[in-house]
């Protein structure tokens, strides 16, 4: 068993994102309207999420991203400025979640939940790997 004593309810990281039209609906495939695109806000909030618990995680481990249950409600034009903040609200065996908040410089733009599982680096490419070589079990 992992030690995550490290790891309480309380945490705060932040990550911000400067919207550039690399961050599109359009650019990503997501819409047709040029605005910050769903796919790169969520990519906002793991980013915030790893800001929050990766730098406490044991040698040899990190999180993945498991579940995002997220709503994005207000558009963002680029050239504006996003932030997302992930608070650590629980932490289950390996099963780490956060609620999620993104705002750009004038309102709040999305919410949710996300949560991340700890997993042993080493261990965890090794299975990816064998699913590479026919016939093995993974």
């Amino acid at each position: 068993m992992i030690d995550l004593s490290t790891l309480k309810p309380g945490l705060v990281g932040t990550s911000d994102l400067l919207v550039g039209a690399e961050h599109t609906a359009p650019r990503v495939g997501s819409g047709m309207v040029a605005v910050l695109a769903t796919p790169v806000m969520i990519n906002v909030i793991e980013a915030a999420a790893l800001a929050t618990v990766e730098h406490l995680l044991p040698p040899g481990h990190q999180s993945l991203g498991i579940h995002l249950d997220v709503r994005h409600f207000a558009a963002t034009p680029v050239g504006m400025k996003v932030q997302a903040t992930a608070e650590l609200i629980a932490v289950e065996g390996r099963t780490l979640t956060f609620r999620v908040a993104v705002r750009d410089e004038r309102e709040p733009i999305g919410d949710g939940t996300h949560q991340r599982v700890v997993v042993n680096v080493a261990r965890f490419d090794g299975r990816v790997q064998r699913k590479l070589t026919p016939g093995s079990a993974t």
